[in-house]
């Protein structure tokens, strides 16, 4: 199954002059997913296998390089006046999204761009109409024909169904639903006619695999995945077989939450409801199919309306062992396609609405007896995948505890006399956190506004204490940084039964101390680091949960106050002080080092605030210039940082370090043998000088 290098996103002009609609990508990345949307209404970036350091796909955990999608989109399929059409704004295509492809018949209107809001209120993006910590909206419609702006035919898009869909995309970074999207879309009949028959579905191409580690490029990255439903979460999955073993053991998933229509409820657990009034049972069918092949039914791509149709309401008969074992198995499928859907709705008039919902969800699978390839997937290595669909779920349904559509007696959380969906117990707020790296120490400080939090379904100040973690050296490599961080200490409030009781005396300062116009009142330092080593460190807070509403312990933000930390010697401002290299001698490769030539690192130490380091042969060859800027060095300069420190904005140096990937100005190794290094101080004019030597 080929896939050819992803073409272009960029909307062509056809008039010089004319206005054009503009292809708008916008990254959910608010908690531990990452996930690309456009307002062309596709889902994911399918050209994250050939720059993998570019935005992510469909990420998780976030920086991990581990994706689980080349692309998604809607389908949208009706009976019309005795007519099969379908809409759908992706489809299996080897380059992914281009303008005016068959397939691709979801446009934006001319100016129509991706918006955000937040509920959030230190986001610039804060909005009181905002759902989740991070909300998407995009606007398109199947009614064009051309692409607007410009001359370009939609192929075979003759006969649209003209509608308009509005998706809104909800993400949080709360730890306990940091790792799904839900996806919300709301579809309108905007042509004359009635929409009958109507099913709606996701299309997506998920394909597990490291993108960091990797080595295949085109057919061969795509051939290793394999395949499965979930019937009790309405959930089609994929995992990576045998493509990155050791570095993926992930599952990506999209999953089936509910339609609304007419006041009811459409889904299979509120079929009953249905039936009794007088509406055809719910169903949830699922697909998959081989890509883009003419192969024997049912592992064919649909070829056209008729074909889309009949997959969008029949699916795979997942008693039959043939198939459950024909989708794990790579060597037979070559790689799949699949579609998620759900209907019917008996018809949809002109000019009526009605709204369905799907999440995109990610975790990691679970190592089971040392397993490997296709009996990896077991129930025991889908208990996290349960977890975070099962917390997905709950998400949508909010106050609708028993999924039949009615605001019940007992279920107004809030008193408002609304159903609401979208609801989250809230963990209390995440601590405002200074970290300040030293020599061999690092010093953590935070603020106390956790403990005035209120949980909105319990109404109470349910404050119950911190916790803080941290790496240790040399889990750089394992990619999963956040997953291998060790709790190293917690306080929590005394006189109950939760936690260890020991209070917060232990951290409290004796009086508040301000930073950079932040007021803290607790400090921890760890000490005995190493100068020169990455260590991850991660602050939260957590509150007691509520036995009666049946609301476990809930704990703050890994990622938001997550921070990669470099110890090392500060900044040094007389002359005197010592300047150096280490290691120092280099042997290649340094233990902290990548696998590439381009991820290594060596560090000067015991620099001024602003200064130039130039490395020299023995001879006074020119070598490297490097410039240092205390306040603005984030490592940006080398590959290392950019491949195992997630964002530049996350990491803390101590000022007086600066690390070089031992490469030539023209990007070329070194050879071995004796380097002098000259170091000048920009506001002095002070130069100190050293050596060091490279072996092998």
């Amino acid at each position: 199954m080929p896939r050819l290098p992803f073409l272009s996103f960029l909307i062509l002009l056809s008039l010089a002059g004319s206005a054009q609609v503009s292809f708008d990508p916008e990254v959910i990345q608010i908690g531990n997913i990452g996930m690309y949307v456009t307002n062309a209404g596709t889902l994911g970036r399918p050209d994250v296998r050939n720059t993998p350091t570019g935005d992510p796909s469909m990420e998780y955990p976030i920086n991990s390089g581990i994706e689980h999608l080349f692309e998604g989109g809607f389908w949208l399929g009706a009976i019309v006046d005795g007519q099969y059409l379908v809409s759908t704004s992706a489809k299996d295509a080897a380059s992914g999204y281009t303008t005016g492809l068959a397939g691709y018949e979801f446009t934006a209107e001319i100016g129509n761009t991706i918006t955000q809001r937040s509920s959030l209120t230190n986001s610039d993006y804060f909005n009181f109409d905002a759902i989740s910590h991070q909300d998407l909206l995009v606007d398109i419609t199947d009614k064009n024909t051309v692409v607007p702006g410009t001359l370009i035919t939609i192929s075979d898009h003759l006969q649209p169904l003209e509608a308009d869909v509005h998706l809104e995309t909800y993400a949080w970074n709360y730890s306990f639903a940091d790792y799904f999207v839900l996806l919300n879309f709301s579809i309108t009949n905007n042509s004359t006619s009635v929409w009958d028959s109507v099913y709606c579905g996701l299309w997506s191409d998920l394909v597990v695999r490291n993108v960091n580690v990797s080595t295949d490029y085109g057919s061969a990255f795509f051939s290793h995945g394999g395949y499965g439903y979930l019937p009790d979460y309405f959930t089609n999955y994929a995992f990576d077989v045998d493509g990155d073993p050791g570095f993926t053991n992930a599952y990506g998933a999209f999953q089936f939450l509910g339609i609304e229509w007419r006041d009811q409820f459409i889904h299979p657990n509120n079929n009953d409801n249905l039936l009794a009034a007088g509406y055809p049972a719910a169903e949830v069918n699922s697909n998959f199919w081989i890509f883009n092949s003419t192969a024997t039914p049912p592992y064919n791509a649909p070829a056209d309306d008729v074909e889309r149709f009949d997959k969008l309401r029949t699916g795979l008969n997942y008693i039959d062992l043939d198939i459950v074992e024909f989708l794990k198995d790579p060597s037979t499928t070559g790689g799949l396609t699949n579609l998620l859907s759900a209907g019917p709705m008996i018809s949809v008039e002109p000019g009526e609405t009605f709204h369905v919902v799907f999440a995109a969800v990610c975790a990691k699978q679970i190592e089971n007896g040392g397993t490997t390839g296709v009996d990896m997937d077991t129930p025991e290595a889908q208990v996290e995948l349960a977890d975070h669909l099962s917390w997905s779920r709950r998400t949508y349904l909010g106050e609708d505890q028993n999924e039949n559509g009615i605001l019940d007696a007992g279920e107004d959380l809030d008193d408002d006399n609304e159903l609401d969906r979208y609801i989250l117990p809230e963990p209390p707020a995440t601590p405002n956190m200074k970290v300040v790296a030293g020599d061999k120490t690092i010093d953590i400080y935070w603020d106390n506004r956790a403990e005035f939090s209120i949980d909105p379904i319990s109404k109470e100040l349910d404050f119950e204490g911190y916790r803080l973690y941290r790496t240790q050296v040399g889990a750089d490599f394992n990619l999963n940084l956040l997953g291998d961080a060790n709790m190293i200490g917690q306080w929590d409030l005394t006189g109950n039964a939760i936690g260890f009781n020991n209070g917060l005396t232990g951290i409290a300062l004796p009086s508040p101390v301000i930073i950079e116009s932040d007021t803290f009142y607790y400090k921890y330092t760890v000490d005995q680091v190493l100068n020169g080593w990455q260590y991850l460190i991660v602050l939260t807070a957590f509150d007691r949960g509520d036995a009666d509403l049946q609301i476990e312990s809930l704990e703050s933000s890994f990622v938001e106050n997550a921070a990669h930390v470099f110890p090392g010697t500060a900044i040094q401002n007389q002359a005197s002080q010592t300047v150096g290299v280490y290691p120092n001698p280099y042997g290649i490769q340094a233990a902290w080092d990548g696998s590439t030539q381009t991820t290594r690192k060596l560090i000067f130490y015991n620099l001024p605030a602003s200064c130039t380091i130039q490395v020299m042969t023995i001879s006074g060859d020119i070598v490297a210039t490097l410039q240092h800027d205390a306040a603005t060095y984030t490592g940006a300069d080398i590959d290392w940082f950019s491949t195992y420190a997630g964002n530049s904005e996350d990491r803390i140096f101590s000022g007086g370090e600066h690390a070089w990937d031992i490469l030539s100005e023209s990007n070329q190794s070194i050879t071995q043998g004796i380097y002098l290094f000259t170091v000048t101080d920009k506001q002095t004019g002070t130069t100190s000088q050293g050596r060091f030597v490279v072996v092998k």
